[in-house]
């Protein structure tokens, strides 16, 4: 295994809990957050932007949300990249 290998993506999605959801508004139409887009950085940190669909029903555009800063949404982050890295680790090789 290559040590120099350039990675240039680390991300998973993770869809949020009911009891975790909320609203926003962009540009005047409200949006439940569904779906948390979690990035591994270049220096080991961890960002997240949530997506999700309008409330009024159809498509919406796909606009990323900030995360509340509240600790049951940052344990989640981080316990959903502990277990991507559970999984990558367990990786089986090309199917």
């Amino acid at each position: 295994m290559s040590s120099d290998l350039e990675v240039s993506a680390l991300a998973i999605n993770v869809t949020i809990p009911q009891a975790l959801r909320w609203t926003d508004t962009r540009r005047g139409e409200e949006f439940q957050l569904t779906t948390l887009n979690i990035r591994l950085l270049p220096d080991g940190h961890l960002a997240v932007k949530a997506y999700g669909r309008p409330v009024g029903g159809g498509r919406g555009a796909y606009v990323s949300f900030p995360v509340p800063d509240e600790p049951a949404l940052a344990a989640l982050v981080v316990d959903a990249a502990h277990r991507a890295g559970t999984l990558w680790a367990a990786h089986r090789g090309l199917g």
